[in-house]
């Protein structure tokens, strides 16, 4: 999926608008000028086929108004979005529904299910809409009900389950019409925080077997960090940094988003290749780390080794040395008094 300078502005004079933003006109500007609401500007990103693109930003950010531009729930002003070449901003009505017939789906933090329907036929209702015989819909929605471990409560009504089995049944509902592309807005925010991490590593889970093509919108970066493979982050409608976890942790663009990363767990994200320094000369002594190990793996061998320790790639090449210093420079800790597994410092006995 690939989007282009997605722009909506909400409001009647939007040409209007549309003209400051042209000249470079802030956001605030553009509403005292013209009473218009600039929700997303110019947003570029493309979506790589498998990957959990996460968007992550505050109330107000804009992220649930880019994720039904990217699905036409809402019309943008400008831009266009691609999936596989096909510019869905074309399509008709008819050609839009079946877009979302067959290759889309979403799940939202309010479940959306019928409350007369079983669970059964919540999950199976997309297969119904697209016109699957009975027993066909049924194998398979008991067949995601079984990945999301709900196989016992088919026959049951969505006010019987707890908030976590009820979005379990809506993203079963997403599952069963086998989507190429998943829109994810902010499914977990209203689960308890238990409830919430189970569901995080059961859509990891099932992500590890299905692949699918994922947008995830959040306004929790801890959120964020465990589940994207790479991470936007916006601000007063627009992109302020795009990575993968390990580069906004290591390279936060702004004071914005650093303040983020001030309480994330480095030592979990960040890996022993972002701090290793390149071989020079002799490699040191010893079993060596690996490249793609993450800090919190091998910092007790690099708080109990008077020596730096050896890096090796994936072929067992030794390519460099971790010491402490280098470590400690990128967490912000002491490096006499060793870190902690989220990064921090902790004094030594």
């Amino acid at each position: 999926m690939k989007c282009r300078e997605i722009t909506k502005v909400f409001g009647e004079n939007t040409a209007a608008a549309r003209a400051l933003l042209t000249e470079g006109s802030s956001r605030q500007e553009v509403l005292e000028r013209t009473g218009c609401l600039v929700a997303v500007r110019d947003a570029t990103f493309a979506v790589e086929r498998g990957e959990i693109f996460v968007v992550m930003g505050l109330s107000g950010s804009g992220k649930s108004t880019l994720i039904r531009c990217l699905s036409r729930l809402i019309e943008p002003t400008s831009g266009t979005v691609e999936i596989d070449g096909i510019p869905i901003g074309d399509l008709d009505d008819q050609g839009l529904r079946e877009l979302r017939r067959t290759r889309l789906s979403m799940v939202f933090q309010h479940f959306g299910l019928f409350p007369h329907r079983r669970v059964i036929d919540n999950v199976a209702f997309g297969l119904e809409i697209q016109g699957a015989a009975k027993p066909d819909r049924y194998e398979r929605a008991l067949e995601v009900l079984e990945v999301v471990g709900l196989q016992d409560w088919t026959d049951h009504f969505p006010q019987q389950l707890s908030g976590g089995m009820q979005q379990r049944v809506g993203l079963a509902r997403a599952l069963c019409v086998e989507p190429e592309i998943l829109f994810f807005d902010e499914p977990f925010s209203a689960l308890d925080p238990l409830i919430r991490r189970d569901m995080q590593d059961e859509l990891l889970s099932l992500q590890a077997n299905t692949r699918r093509t994922l947008v995830f919108i959040t306004h929790d970066f801890h959120e964020a960090l465990k589940l994207g493979d790479r991470i936007a982050i916006m601000k007063d409608g627009e992109f302020v940094q795009v990575g993968t976890p390990e580069q906004i942790i290591a390279a936060p663009a702004d004071e914005y988003v650093r303040e983020f990363t001030e309480d994330a767990p480095k030592t979990k994200v960040i890996t022993v290749g972002s701090v290793m320094r390149p071989l020079t000369g002799e490699a040191p002594r010893g079993v060596p780390v690996r490249l793609a190990s993450v800090l919190d793996e091998v910092l007790p061998r690099l708080l109990s080794s008077p020596e730096d320790l050896c890096v090796a790639d994936e072929q067992g090449e030794i390519v460099g040395t971790v010491d402490r210093d280098r470590v400690a420079e990128l967490l912000g800790a002491n490096p006499r008094t060793g870190f902690a597994a989220g990064g921090g410092p902790v004094e030594s006995s």
